[in-house]
């Protein structure tokens, strides 16, 4: 990454992302990085947020964002925050009947209620500041759905409608809350997920998209960045897919 080909649009801003220790959380903490902000990665994988932070020298701490006590707690030590990223997520692809109470339990937890837990957390002081930006990553599986995903793909949707309720209730302290929509992105869950369907499902992924191809999580990230920054101060409650025109083929 070339630093000197960023503005430094983030200079000092206080930002957490939470899942950001892999996939496109490190690439978001990274884009942030280079342009200048102080980054908490927050990731319940605490080798790969230790090397992130020895990498980049953002702070790590390890913490599960489902739960909300422990958000709370770190949230207030390490902030405030100007910026916060909802990135956390996990998937379990199994058709709807194979999948149990817990496990839908779960799902909703990490992919959902723990953006209902930080931006709880961080918004007080947000408010006080009359400045925020909360930036959700929701999926294309929560406006498509998505075969052997049913839980994950309403777990996304709640992300969308989530966001739109904290736009409305927020833009008086001129805090924004927007929505990046990633399609297939090469990162470890996808992998996972392909390993588990093999060569057919990727095909089947890069053939969703106009683009055809699978997208990179920097490209998710270059879209953070920009709705993080001050130069999205009239931008607000938006849908933003990074998905190669995903469901328009």
């Amino acid at each position: 990454m070339d630093n000197a080909a960023y503005l430094t649009r983030l200079k000092d801003c206080r930002a957490v992302v939470t899942g950001g220790a892999k996939g496109i959380g490190a690439a978001i903490v990274r884009r942030f990085i280079a342009e200048g902000a102080r980054v908490l990665i927050c990731d319940w994988d605490e080798a790969a947020g230790n090397a992130l932070q020895a990498e980049t020298g953002a702070r790590f701490a390890c913490l599960d964002v489902a739960d909300v006590g422990r958000v709370a707690e770190v949230m207030r030590r390490e902030g405030p925050f100007e910026i916060a990223v909802n990135n956390a997520g996990i998937d379990q692809h199994s058709f709807f009947t194979e999948t149990t109470p817990a496990e839908w339990r779960k799902l909703l937890a990490v992919n959902l209620e723990s953006a209902f837990a930080v931006t709880h957390a961080v918004l007080p002081t947000m408010q006080a500041a009359r400045y925020g930006r909360i930036v959700n990553i929701s999926s294309e599986a929560g406006r498509l759905g998505s075969k052997g995903g049913a839980v994950y793909s309403a777990a996304k949707a709640g992300m969308i409608g989530f966001s739109k309720s904290i736009a409305r209730e927020n833009a008086r302290y001129g805090i924004t809350c927007n929505t990046v929509v990633p399609g297939p992105i090469d990162t470890p869950l996808l992998r996972q997920a392909t390993d588990a369907g093999g060569d057919k499902l990727r095909v089947a992924m890069e053939s969703a998209t106009l683009m055809k191809r699978i997208g990179d999580a920097e490209e998710v990230a270059a879209a953070v960045a920009f709705l993080a920054s001050r130069e999205a101060s009239y931008i607000t409650g938006e849908v933003l897919g990074v998905s190669g025109g995903m469901g328009l083929g």
